[in-house]
């Protein structure tokens, strides 16, 4: 049925060390208030293996695969959490407009309950409606950004990006 696995992703790479992120649980804590449900043990089990392994020295490669609803937007959003409770900022790339805007609507009023600054960034994002928001990424006034390719730009300076989340859809 609807459940998650979280698949370790192994690499013939050379072991490079990654930075420990240590999350607080505080913005964690609020956003699973504000939830008008339980997680699943699944989603519970996963978000613990990647915090964890953020919390190591080691470099995290992991792939989260799901049923549509399976939860892998809340996983994503708590482990971006963790990253933000150790003074960083965090992002997901989506591969699409349509689905970063569809993860705004999910995360957003999640992100409100918790007092997280959260921001949209697309290609059809331009002048005086991008510089704001490229200026809040570069200040570090924007948390988390969701987003397509538009983020991973030359103009888009972040102040600490630690942790990003790719979305790719097959």
């Amino acid at each position: 049925a609807n459940q998650l696995a979280l698949l370790l992703i192994r690499t013939h790479m050379r072991k490079q060390n990654g930075r420990p992120i240590i999350g607080t649980d505080t913005l964690k804590k609020k956003v699973l208030k504000a939830l008008p449900f339980e997680p699943t043990n699944s989603q519970i089990e996963a978000l613990q293996d990647i915090t964890t392994n953020m919390s190591s020295e080691d470099r995290m490669h992991r792939l989260l695969q799901g049923d549509v609803g399976s939860g892998k937007t809340l996983v994503a959003l708590l482990s971006m959490l963790h990253a933000v409770e150790s003074g960083a900022q965090a992002a997901i790339l989506a591969p699409t407009e349509i689905l970063a805007r569809q993860h705004l609507a999910t995360i957003e009023p999640l992100a409100d309950e918790a007092g997280i600054n959260i921001a949209l960034l697309t290609g059809r994002d331009k002048g005086k409606h991008r510089a704001p928001i490229i200026e809040g990424i570069a200040n570090g006034n924007v948390d988390i950004i969701i987003g397509t390719h538009a983020i991973f730009q030359e103009s888009v300076l972040f102040k600490k990006l630690v942790y990003v989340v790719i979305d790719e859809q097959h």
